[in-house]
């Protein structure tokens, strides 16, 4: 995955992803990269609790767009942990226009996401840190007490690695009751495990190009 070539691609919301020709896969829906995470991430997840303070965890920090998101939509204090395993490069990351193209005036804030020490927290705003964690979400430890979980990983007959029961059961562990998880992926056996897991699920609508995605609530 670290060494696998990535070619930057225009979605149709004016927004870019990441193609791997190799997998075949890209970082985000071709639909239009912004308003899928918007949709599957901030809309059926953030938004969906009313907390005073929040612990996010997010499986795959990837293009750093969802943690983007996060912070430009939150006034309450964001503890925001991700767990990635190759991150990208930086020239990779400066191609990327999500700065420019979601709020010009707070475009740096993105490449601060990038930018900061991995496995150390940091104060990005006075009401959002950050703690990018270096590893494999399958064996590292998870943090606790967390509030949402964005489940952001390749889709899983790219990636089956990173859907298993075992982690659906230790995310389960690690967060709070009335937690919740969002992920794109709609399949079944996905589905399954979180419900074996012990989550109460959802299919709710998917965004533009999908028909539905799954939401689980602890």
């Amino acid at each position: 995955m670290k060494n696998l070539q990535k070619q930057l691609q225009l979605t149709a919301d004016g927004s870019h992803t990441l193609f791997i020709p190799e997998m075949d896969e890209h970082y985000h829906s071709v639909n239009g990269a912004v308003q899928e995470s918007r949709h599957v991430f901030i809309e059926a997840g953030l938004h969906r609790l009313s907390k005073e303070k929040l612990r996010v965890l997010e499986i795959g920090f990837g293009t750093g767009l969802n943690a983007f998101l996060t912070l430009l939509d939150t006034n309450i204090p964001v503890e925001y942990y991700t767990i990635e395993r190759y991150p990208l490069s930086q020239g990779i990351i400066q191609s990327l226009n999500y700065g420019e193209l979601i709020c010009p005036d707070k475009k740096e804030l993105f490449t601060l996401l990038h930018t900061t020490p991995w496995n150390e927290p940091v104060i990005i705003t006075e009401s959002f840190t950050l703690y990018k964690i270096a590893g494999d979400s399958n064996r590292c430890e998870l943090p606790k007490q967390i509030d949402l979980v964005y489940f952001d990983a390749f889709a899983p007959d790219k990636q089956p690695e990173m859907w298993n029961q075992e982690i659906f059961r230790r995310l389960y562990h690690a967060m709070t009751e009335g937690g919740i998880l969002t992920t794109y992926c709609a399949k079944g056996s996905v589905r399954r495990m979180m419900q074996e897991a012990g989550y109460s699920m959802e299919r709710i609508p998917g965004p533009p190009g999908k028909r539905e995605m799954l939401r689980a609530t602890k």
